[in-house]
Formats: C-alpha cells, structure tokens, sequence
C-alpha cells in the first residue's frame, strides 16, 4: 500500500504526524517556517545595512537568504505534483530530495549560530540576536518536521511495527531554543542549566590539545565547507578543503592530514567511496575519518562503520557534538601514533637485540636456543672444513705501537676477513687475539665445504697484500685448512659462545701454526677433496705436533 497525504486546515504550529492515515497540508506545514527564515532574514538585511558595525554580518545573512529561497522552492516543487484527488505520495520524499532539503537547512543553521556567536560576544543589538535566534529555531522545526515525515514514510512500509513518537508531537520547544535533541550520530545536549559550564570546559579542554592539527573537509557544497571550515578555525584547527572525492585524494595523498570530515553524498564519487580508497591504501589507511552526512539511515551509519570509519556526523552538526568527535577521534589518534611509535621502537631495539645475538650465534643455533634456554646445544657433523690464520710477527709489532692504533689496524683485518666469510656463507667462529678461525659446513651442511674455504683462504692472503698497500704495512699470515668431523655446541651461560671440538679442529690449528708465512697450508684429507680443482706445490711430510708424520700441500691458485 502506499500511504497519501491530502489537504488539511492544521495550523502549522499545531501539526503533527504521529501516525499513518492521517492527513494534513505537509506543503503549507514545511513552507510556513520556510517562510519565517526568509522574512527575518530580510529584516536582518536591512538591520545591517543601516548599522555600520552589523556590516560584517551582510554576506553571511545573504548566503542564509539565499539558502531560504532556495528551500522554499524545494518544498514547493516537492508537493506541487498531486493526482486528481489532490493526494501527495509520500513515496516522492525520496534520499535524494531529503538530502537536497537539509543542506539548505544546514547553511541557515550553521550561519545562523555563527552570527549568533558574534552577537553573544559583544552582546549589543539585542534585537537581532532575537531574530537571528526565531530563524534558527525555525530551520530546527523544518528539521524536525521533514524527520517525522520520514518516520511516517518508514511506519507506512513497516505496519507492523509501532512508529515511535514524533518530535512535533511532544510539546514544541520556545522560540528562542537554538538546540533540538540530536539525532542518529549525535549525542543529547546538556540541559541548558549546565550548559554554558559543560561547553566552557569541553571547548578549553578541545583548543588546548589539539591546536596543531590539519583537518581536510570534503563536501561538494560550497555552503557546507564554508561552514565547517569558519566553525573548525575558530577552534584553532588548520582547515583545507575539498569539493570533491578526486580532490580530495590527490589532496590526501600530497599532504598529511590528521582528519578528513568527509561528506557522503557527492557526484561522480561518492563518500563510500573514497573512504574505501583511503582503507585499501596501506599508507592512508590510519587517517580517521568523520564521515557527514545530511541523512540518518542506520544502514548507512553501520555501513560507515564496517568499512573503518572513526565516527558519523549528521547535518547540521551540533556545534559541541562536532568540537567532542573531533576531539576524542584526535585522541585515539595520537594513542595509535604512540603504539605504532612504541611498537617500532620496540621492534628496532629487539632487532639490534636479535644482531647482537647473531654476532654471537649462527643464526639457527640462536633460533633453537630462543625457543628452549635450557636445552643443551650439541651437534655432530662428520664432514666439514675449518681454517685458521694468523698474523705473524703480530704480538712483536703490537709493544711497538698505541693500543688504539692496534685495535684499529686489528679491526681493519678481521672487518675484511668478515666480509669473505658473508661472501663465501661461512661461519665464523672466534677470533683469538690476532688469530682468526671459521668453518664451512657447520652449523647448516653443504656439499661445497671444503671449495669455499680454500677459495676464502686464498683471498685472504689477497685482502692482506691490498690492505697493506692502502695503509703501508706489512703485515704478512699464515693460513691452515683441513677437513674432518667436529663436535659444535654452546657452552656456557652468561658470555656464551658456539665453539667446535675435535681433532679436525687441532689439526687445522696444527696446520696453520706449522704453515709458512703468506701462504695457505691444508692436509691430505683437503688436499683429496679438491685436488682437480686448484693448483697445489707438496711441501712433504711434516712432523706435526700431536699427530706425528703429515703429508701436507701449500694451495696456490684455482685452475682455471
């Protein structure tokens, strides 16, 4: 069924729609306060111009007269169409025409309150703060009525469903009220006892914390920014707007904004969707946004919601309201720009934690002990490679020099030697004064253990020829490689360290200490590994402590 309206001779101050069914004029009951902001508002007008300290006030009262005649032809256009019975189909009330009757309201009200504020200020011309107060108390009654007559359209499709009282149907409130209970996205106002008190305190609390914050307002009428804008200044926000969606993107997307107040209902691209833009963009995504809005579905509300909105404004915004969301969205602002600035913050101290672990450790030995601190740590490998070197003459030269030039020329060498072990995915070990010692194969086998330690061997030997050149040394070391399994594990508790054990580990120490000088020296167990891949020159056999007669070989060069 669809529920009809025809004429009636209820005065406009005395109508009410509290249910389905009944009839009155809702053309003569929307044009009357329609009719009232149009004519004290042209009072006010001519107020002005003949108060030189009122002139101030003309181009926001001509854009509130202009909003007036521009609602009333709305509303005329609205219920000018009707059927043979004279009948208006409440079914022509639709979103879009709600909409385009609340922005004129929101410009007449918004202006309104601000001229009021002006006024309040100085507290002269009584007479026009009366007036100015009649026509926002009268764009609030069109407010209200144009509300009810959605909840009669609603309460017609759904009958079986009690309608709720109407505004117009509880006692209308006096003339000189500015403020009407809020709707949905709004809270209740404080009772006028407390008023002046609970607004002083909340604004002082709002101008001191946020100060420096940038707002982007984006709404396609000119009246709406304008308002929001002068409204958000005076607060001591720094105000830009936009006009529409793409505007609005381009301008997010240049500039950090700490807020967007976003309208919903915009050509070509709408509300919803850019607010989906700014969510899906991994560097947007944490704006807030206060989404506006001159209508009050709940389904558009909860839509907001899910798709990450801060928060709801409908038009026209009460002043307080607008002053707390805003206040309380900056808040949780600045709460995550602290949890993110913790969490990084955490997060790089845990990384220069976990580095230093890694100076330490091999990376999946510290692994394992991070998921169990008492386990022990002990691994058998029947097949890897360690090397040794040596600085000869080192401890000599070191009593004949500073300790921080020797730590220096020291750390110059073994930061060399640290890269070709990164180079080759080798693994260091430890270094003993001006001793240096690394294995491949261990912690993480690999089949080419024993390839990539001769070639670091041989670059090592490289490294010290280049850094002497460049620092005019001459320094010369002494290189051992042998091959063999090992023991790996933790020991200790506090300074712990990832050692190995063996008689691999005392051979290649062996072959080192009995080396020659700029030379790399392994065993016969390297030697038969990669024979077919490098030169060698047999040095013979060698009587090596421990281990009695070793066949041992001098490794040159790889073939080419």
């Amino acid at each position: 069924m669809s529920f009809v309206i025809t004429g009636g001779t209820l005065p406009a101050e005395e109508s009410t729609f509290s249910g389905k069914n009944e009839l009155v004029d809702m053309g003569l009951d929307l044009l009357t306060p329609a009719s009232t902001i149009i004519a004290y508002t042209e009072m006010l007008l001519d107020y002005a111009n003949t108060h030189p300290d009122c002139q101030d006030f003309i181009p926001d009262l001509d854009r509130m007269l202009f909003a007036g005649d521009q609602l009333s032809n709305l509303i005329t256009q609205l219920f000018s169409n009707k059927d043979t019975q004279g009948k208006i189909d409440l079914e022509a009330l639709t979103s879009a025409a709600r909409h385009d009757l609340r922005t004129p309201i929101n410009a007449i009200i918004g202006y309104g309150e601000m001229l009021l504020e002006d006024l309040d200020a100085t507290e002269d011309h009584p007479e026009a703060r009366r007036d100015l107060k009649k026509i926002v108390a009268s764009a609030q009654r069109l407010l209200n009525l144009i509300n009810d007559l959605f909840r009669l359209k609603k309460s017609d499709s759904s009958p079986q469903k009690k309608p709720e009282p109407s505004l117009s149907e509880k006692e209308s409130p006096p003339a000189e009220a500015v403020r009407t209970v809020p709707t949905i996205g709004q809270q209740p106002a404080p009772s006028s006892k407390n008023t002046a008190q609970f607004i002083g305190s909340l604004e002082d609390k709002v101008d001191s914390a946020n100060q420096s914050a940038s707002l982007l307002v984006v709404d396609d009428k000119e009246t709406n920014r304008d308002v929001f804008k002068r409204r958000l200044d005076k607060k001591g926000y720094h105000v830009e707007t936009a006009e529409n969606g793409l505007q609005a993107i381009e301008m997010i997307c240049a500039k950090n904004f700490d807020l967007v107040l976003l309208d919903i209902i915009m050509p070509e691209m709408d509300g919803f969707q850019v607010l989906d833009i700014l969510k899906k963009d991994t560097k947007l995504k944490d704006i807030p946004v206060i989404m506006t809005s001159a209508l009050d579905e709940i389904e558009g509300v909860v839509r907001c919601i899910e798709m990450g909105a801060e928060d709801y404004l409908q038009k026209p915004v009460d002043q307080v309201i607008l002053n707390a969301k805003i206040s309380a969205t900056l808040d949780r602002k600045r709460l995550r720009d602290k949890e993110r600035e913790y969490t990084k913050q955490l997060q790089e101290e845990q990384q220069k934690s976990e580095n230093l672990l890694l100076n330490i450790l091999p990376k999946p030995i510290a692994d394992r002990l991070k998921e169990d601190e008492s386990k022990i740590i002990a691994d058998y490998f029947p097949d890897v490679t360690v090397l040794f070197s040596d600085l000869v003459g080192f401890t000599e030269m070191s009593m004949d020099i500073s300790a921080q030039e020797l730590v220096k020329k020291l750390n110059q060498i073994f930061l060399a030697f640290d890269n070709l072990t990164e180079k080759y995915g080798l693994e260091k070990i430890k270094t003993i004064g001006d001793a240096y010692m690394l294995v491949g194969g261990v912690p993480t086998e690999r089949a080419d253990h024993v390839e990539a330690v001769a070639l670091m061997g041989i670059e090592m030997l490289q490294e010290i020829q280049r850094l002497n050149k460049e620092n005019n040394n001459e320094f010369q070391i002494r290189v051992g490689i042998h091959t063999g399994p090992v023991v790996a594990g933790v020991i200790g508790k506090n300074k712990f360290i990832y050692d190995l054990w063996g008689d691999t580990v005392n051979t290649a120490s062996r072959m080192e200490s009995q080396g020659l000088a700029n030379h790399v020296q392994v065993s016969e167990s390297t030697y038969q590994r990669i024979k077919d891949k490098f030169i060698f020159e047999p040095r013979g056999d060698l009587n090596i402590k421990g281990k009695g007669k070793m066949a041992t070989y001098l490794l040159i060069k790889r073939k080419i």
